[in-house]
């Protein structure tokens, strides 16, 4: 500034040195001060203002305040600046970027005063300009310190959720759910999707493969890549810990295919986050970022990426190990209730099987058990002399019931090598096919019905076990599951394993029931009387009936036979015991007694032999028995017991019993035999019985005595057909203790 010329007395220095002071100040103040005309040309400037923008005073006098500015700065100039001065004719603290001489900015504060004539027209603008830049630097740290604390509350609060919501999970797809959805808010990511590692417990060379339980936002495309860029490195992807796969020119030579699957996402970057727990490698939770349909403003730099900070990682390798730790508790969880559900399917089986009588009911019921608790269809194929029978075929569905139904005569062949229940067979242990696609479904087809059959029941999975029971191969299970079911678990295959075991043994004890049951028919049949003679004057019904209970034989018998003359010999017995020795010991019995008739001797005689010749006989069991001599034309009757129970005699509609008296059994120490003898009338029925007909555990034998006498008394017939049927039907049940044999003579 210019200075007044000093007179060199006191008061005039004095009055100099005041005169210059404001001056001073204003040239070498601590701010810029400028003065600027309407159109922005500034035509007063102080020193400072000029040092810190690196110009000379003349450079700066005379040129436009506004092209001293930032490019931002301009704008902010004419579109804030000056219409607020014009407004307000003051503004404060208006921040703006100068350019320095040297190209650099210079971070400022601005105040200014517009001075306008009387009319109100600007004629001058007043400017304060205060230095910025530590002040700036003081509010970025604020503002990075305050971004970086709300980061952090957000990340505590993001993880506090994961941990809250992972305790009320249950089940896996629970925790898939948790995990996909509060691990997108730290990152904003784009789509998530949890993929874990399942390998084959039936192939343990067999390499893990990825299997996604939960996806959001991600195309399948996208996870179908994922897979296959993992492939057999996928021990050591899991190992890599939280890393970016970056969609660069790298990437897209390395896997193109995961790449184009980026890019049709509109995705820039993939995190990947490994899923562990107690250092094992559970799964990875893959995260996408990139631009979404929605985002009209890009606020990243071109071509740049978010790289993760320390603390984005440290919460993805925290959320990794909760969701880990999570994963193996829903695993125990559902383990538990799979076993307990398995206990109680497989108990439900064993009380079906229990109660099976024979081999086809068994199997039969097995598999109507099987498509309500474990599969849509259930086959059973057993060994038998004609090779494989396929002896049940059963459909969930009763729509598809019939179609099911025609592959019941299709029976496996050992020929057809590649049908899972071929190979069960040959290789003794489980077949699991895991996806049927149609060269599966050729290769097992019969012929070209067959095939369609296939087709039609829409079948994804078969599982094939062999069924086993006392060292030998039986036949094998097979259940499958259509498209609408899914396919089956590693928990499926294992509870059908237990159920072939299971049934297994249960056939093995049905076959051998079944043999034994018919050996012992075999055996009472041919122990057993033929028919009786057809003889005039006389009318003759039998009837043999097994205990419901143990083998279907006993000892139990009865005879009619033809004497020497006219008499016929009646007989009917019952050997202690029901098995396999009681009929041995009977058919002894019965073939002794026919060749002791050879010369006619009478009922006492009779007993009386047998009971001497019981030691030389070597019968392990005694008897009670009843022997009786008939001559048709007279009615001669005369009867011997042996321990045995009393005859009934229907006369009249009036029943009795013949009071003859019972010697000891045989194989008992002999006692002489005591023979009744009496008239058969015309018209009388005889009534010969063991005691099973009139014994049970719930009342004595004198009771079922005298309910026999009531329902013969009752019966209104004296034909031995229909007499043998009521008695039966009212002293006897559907459950028999004992065995019955019954003889029913009419004389006419």
């Amino acid at each position: 500034m210019t200075r007044l010329q000093d007179s060199g007395g006191p008061d005039r220095r004095l009055e100099h040195l005041l005169e210059d002071d404001p001056a001073d100040l204003y040239e070498n103040a601590p701010m810029g001060y400028f003065s600027t005309l309407p159109d922005g040309r500034i035509v007063k400037v102080n020193r400072t203002f000029c040092e810190w923008i690196g110009r000379p005073a003349d450079q700066v006098l005379g040129s436009r305040f506004q092209d001293l500015l930032s490019m931002g700065g301009r704008v902010y100039y004419e579109t804030h600046l000056i219409p607020l001065l014009r407004m307000q004719g003051a503004v404060r603290e208006i921040a703006l970027d100068l350019v320095r001489a040297d190209g650099t900015d210079l971070a400022c504060l601005a105040n200014a005063v517009e001075i306008r004539d009387d009319d109100g027209a600007p004629l001058l603008m007043r400017a304060t300009v205060f230095e910025a830049t530590a002040r700036r630097r003081y509010e970025r740290g604020m503002l990075a310190a305050q971004r970086r604390a709300e980061e952090s509350e957000r990340r505590s609060r993001t993880l506090q959720m994961v941990v809250s919501d992972l305790a009320a999970a249950l089940s896996v797809e629970d925790v898939a759910s948790v995990i996909v959805e509060r691990s997108r808010e730290p990152l904003h990511a784009r789509g998530a999707a949890l993929v874990l590692v399942e390998t084959d417990p039936h192939d343990p060379d067999a390499a893990p493969a990825l299997q996604p339980v939960r996806a959001d936002g991600l195309p399948d495309q996208l996870l179908r890549e994922l897979r296959h860029a993992a492939g057999s490195q996928l021990a050591s992807e899991l190992a890599r810990g939280v890393r970016s796969i970056v969609l660069d020119d790298r990437l897209r030579g390395l896997q193109p295919g995961l790449s184009a699957a980026m890019a049709d996402g509109s995705l820039t970057e993939l995190v990947v986050v490994p899923v562990t727990a107690d250092g094992r490698r559970l799964g990875v939770l893959v995260l996408a970022l990139g631009r979404g349909p929605d985002d009209l403003i890009d606020l990243d730099r071109p071509g740049g990426t978010a790289s993760l900070t320390t603390a984005d990682v440290d919460l993805l390798w925290t959320i990794g190990r909760q969701a880990g730790q999570a994963l193996e508790r829903a695993r125990l969880h559902e383990q538990t209730a799979r076993q307990a559900e398995r206990a109680s399917f497989l108990l439900e089986a064993a009380r079906l099987l229990a109660g099976a009588a024979d081999v086809e009911e068994t199997v039969d019921r097995l598999a109507g058990l099987v498509v309500h608790r474990l599969a849509d269809v259930c086959m059973v194929d057993l060994e038998s002399d004609e090779g494989l029978i396929r002896q049940a075929v059963r459909h969930r569905d009763p729509a598809r019931a019939a179609l099911a139904e025609q592959l019941r005569t299709r029976h496996l062949s050992r020929r057809t090598i590649s049908h899972p229940g071929v190979r069960a067979l040959q290789s003794g242990g489980t077949q699991w096919v895991r996806t049927v696609d149609d060269a599966v479904l050729r290769a097992v087809a019969m012929d070209e019905e067959h095939l369609a059959v296939m087709r039609a029941l829409d079948l994804t999975a078969v599982v094939a076990v062999p069924l086993t029971g006392e060292g030998r191969q039986l036949g094998v299970l097979t259940i499958a599951a259509d498209a609408r079911r899914g396919p089956f678990t590693v928990a499926d295959v294992e509870v059908a394993e237990q159920l072939a075991l299971q049934l297994g043994l249960v056939v093995a004890r049905a076959q051998r029931f079944d043999l034994a049951v018919s050996t012992s028919h075999a055996l009472q049949d041919n122990l057993l009387p033929p028919a009786p003679p057809s003889l005039e004057g006389l009318a003759i019904a039998v009837r043999y009936l097994p205990a419901t209970h143990g083998i279907d034989v006993g000892g139990d018998f009865y005879d009619v036979v033809r004497l020497p003359g006219e008499e016929i010999g009646l007989a009917v017995g019952d050997v202690v015991g029901h098995d396999i020795t009681a009929a041995a010991t009977m058919g002894q019995l019965r073939s002794v007694h026919r060749a002791l008739l050879a010369d006619g001797p009478a009922p006492g005689a009779v007993v009386d032999r047998l009971q001497a010749g019981w030691p030389l006989l070597g019968l392990r069991r005694m008897a009670t028995a009843l022997f009786a001599s008939l001559d048709p034309v007279s009615g001669r009757l005369r009867i011997a017991s042996a321990g045995h129970p009393p005859p009934l005699l229907l006369e009249a509609g009036r029943a009795r019993y013949l009071p003859v008296r019972p010697s000891r059994m045989l194989g008992a120490p002999p006692s002489p035999a005591v023979e009744w003898t009496g008239v058969l009338p015309r018209g009388a029925a005889l009534v010969l019985f063991t005691d099973g007909l009139v014994e049970s555990r719930s009342a004595d034998i004198d009771e079922g005595l005298d309910r026999l006498l009531a329902v013969a008394s009752a019966a209104g017939t004296s034909d031995p057909e229909a007499l043998c049927a009521r008695l039966l039907s009212e002293l006897t049940g559907a459950q028999r203790a004992d065995d019955v044999a019954l003889l029913v003579l009419t004389r006419r």
